[in-house]
């Protein structure tokens, strides 16, 4: 072979390596021939779908209390619409739905939400009716003592809206599981109403929350949840019905959609024994720790265990069950606010020996190191010329609530700052 003849070859054999390889890499973009079932295709290093950083986040929330009494059947052939108010909004939504305090399986087969049209009302506003499924069925059946989570459904969720949360039982179920102090009318219906979108067979009117414990959104703006575990003053139990005047209502607009704010008070609530719904230390892990986007948590208890009887007059049990709720948040990494205990003298249970106990308590929550920040709801609210009461201007009349001044000025107590602060080490 003469030189000529061999450059020739060489090249010749380099064109065909050169087609060869074009051809394989080809076929690796295009994901293998369309015929050939073994190819599959190929994700490209920068992919140009847009990234998402939504999650689910509580935008409402209620804590079980106890059966409703007179429920023994429950509320068959009924639809039960809960008017529920928003603190931060999202694309989509989903809610739980519980049977705490049933005695039998509770079957719920129609579920809707929906965006109510005007605030409080039963009629939903145009094109915002959906219904709910569970695990892809419109049914769902909730055993005694459970809860259920629905699917997500497609759903534009302002902030700061009345939501429709309607559900529909056929059959007897039981003791119907309910908020009892929820300072918002809901409605009910006879028939299977549920995705009715007018509001006009709602005759019934119910001062409760019933069934529904918390609505999620899918946000990709709020931060996270607080969640406030209380009694009767987280509760609202003095508000204006209707026109969400809780102090965590004015927390959640100072908050503007940042967080979304989730109420856990129950009236009468104590944070050592049951006595209206489970305790504090009883119920934390359930209403507080397991909420959605959880980062933060308010507590606001010990009144009640000084004011209802029995009286526990052992200050140091009661900052020891604030400490064992701290200890418990802060190994979920979440941070713990705690708040002073208000004052309540010229109540009929107002006694020195009780102040005694209160000032103890608030005096180890400013200066004991239990929470990793303080809002001082007492120094907030007392009459500065007579520290032991509510100041008039705060006071609801019965020298334990606040009034809607009161619970505003609350609400505008708290620090935001609070919030951003690191958070103590955990079993600190």
């Amino acid at each position: 072979m003469t030189k000529r003849n061999g450059y020739a070859a060489l090249a010749a054999l380099a064109a065909v390596v050169v087609l060869v390889s074009g051809a394989i890499f080809a076929t690796a973009m295009l994901g293998g021939p369309a015929d050939d079932p073994r190819a599959q295709p190929r994700t490209p290093l920068r992919s140009a779908a847009p990234a998402t950083s939504a999650s689910w986040v509580g935008t409402w929330s209620t804590a079980p209390a106890l059966a409703e009494p007179g429920t023994e059947q429950g509320f068959p052939g009924r639809s039960l619409r809960n008017v529920v108010h928003t603190s931060i909004g999202g694309t989509s939504a989903r809610i739980t739905l519980s049977n705490l305090f049933g005695t039998q399986p509770l079957r719920i087969t129609h579920a809707s939400i929906a965006v109510a049209a005007t605030p409080g009302a039963p009629t939903a506003a145009n094109g915002t009716m959906r219904r709910l499924l569970f695990g892809g069925s419109p049914s769902v059946v909730i055993p005694a003592g459970g809860q259920v989570v629905s699917d997500s459904a497609l759903l534009k969720v302002p902030h700061d809206a009345d939501l429709l949360v309607t559900t529909y039982s056929p059959t007897p179920s039981g003791p119907v599981t309910h908020h009892p102090r929820a300072r918002q009318t809901s409605y009910v219906a006879e028939g299977d109403r549920t995705e009715d979108p007018l509001g006009d067979a709602y005759t019934g009117q119910t001062p409760y929350w019933r069934y529904l414990t918390a609505v999620d959104v899918l946000s990709g703006k709020a931060e996270g949840s607080v969640v406030v575990i209380g009694d009767s003053i987280t509760d609202g139990v003095t508000s204006t019905v209707g026109a969400n005047r809780r102090w965590t209502d004015v927390l959640a607009d100072r908050l503007d959609g940042r967080y979304g704010v989730l109420n856990e008070g129950i009236s009468g609530n104590r944070l050592l024994s049951d006595g209206v719904g489970p305790s504090g230390l009883a119920r934390f892990d359930r209403d507080v720790l397991s909420r959605s986007g959880a980062k933060a948590v308010v507590v606001v208890l010990g009144i009640n265990d000084i004011l209802r009887p029995p009286h526990e007059l052992d200050a140091a049990r009661i900052t020891a069950g604030l400490e064992q709720l701290a200890r418990q948040a802060r190994v979920r990494g979440l941070r713990v606010i705690g708040a002073t205990v208000m004052p309540f003298e010229g109540t009929r249970a107002h006694t020195p020996r009780l102040e005694a106990v209160r000032d103890q308590v608030n005096e180890t929550i400013r200066t004991g190191g239990i929470f990793d920040a303080v809002v001082d709801f007492d120094r907030a609210l007392r009459d500065p010329y007579a520290p032991d009461r509510l100041l008039p201007a705060y006071d609801s009349g019965d020298h334990l609530h606040p009034s809607d001044a009161g619970y505003r000025r609350m609400g505008m107590a708290f620090d935001l700052a609070s919030l951003n602060r690191s958070t103590a080490p955990a079993g600190v």
